[in-house]
């Protein structure tokens, strides 16, 4: 498992007209984060999400162009050898990345974006954009994490503790992120969120 950057600079989008603001939401698997994106969806249909690159099959009603864009492995390395990624991970065997033109081009139009990615590919995100807001989805704790991992019976025991050591890594960087919220009720805790990307802008900045 390995995360990467571009190997860009670091760069900043406050400069001339304003531009729109970068958000990245985190959390580790079990946390209840795609409830909380749909219902953000749902209520704030005009949020504009970035869309990520993925080498996995589409899963379930998922739509290419719409929830991710699936391409292949070899594609994928090539968009990487052209330093065409903000960031990239690999991911319990699948590649995920952003993509600078789903990212830069939004921003500069003023508009702002949200990233729902990993923990490191946030931080990846961070380092080449200063300005970027980093929210991490948190559970009630660790050990209803792991409750909730083992509830869902999706997994069997290797897999389900790939993921608790993956969730376990992820919580020692939480510290990192601009902001924290808890997901102990799923209604305020997407009220919480709504607030931080409603946040007014601050005069003279990007934040």
């Amino acid at each position: 498992m390995r995360s990467k950057g571009s190997g860009s600079r670091c760069r900043t989008l406050s400069n001339g007209p304003e531009k729109g603001r970068i958000y990245v939401i985190s959390a580790p698997s079990g946390t209840g984060k795609t409830t909380i994106i749909k219902r953000i969806k749902e209520l704030r249909p005009a949020i504009r999400f970035s869309i990520s690159a993925a080498t996995r099959r589409p899963r379930g009603i998922e739509v290419h162009g719409k929830d991710y864009y699936f391409i292949s492995e070899s594609e994928f390395r090539q968009k990487v050898e052209a330093g065409e990624f903000v960031e990239w991970e690999e991911v319990f065997g699948n590649l995920y990345g952003t993509l600078k033109s789903e990212l830069v081009d939004t921003v500069m139009k003023g508009e702002d974006v949200i990233l729902e990615i990993d923990v490191k590919g946030a931080l990846n995100v961070k380092s080449q954009f200063p300005e970027a807001i980093l929210i991490f989805l948190l559970p009630p704790s660790f050990d209803e994490l792991v409750a909730r991992l083992t509830g869902r019976n999706t997994e069997g025991p290797e897999e389900l503790q790939r993921r608790i050591s993956r969730a376990e890594m992820e919580f020692s960087f939480k510290e990192k992120f601009d902001h924290c919220v808890v997901n102990n009720d799923l209604d305020k805790c997407v009220e919480e969120v709504l607030e931080l990307l409603e946040k007014p802008k601050k005069v003279g900045g990007n934040q």
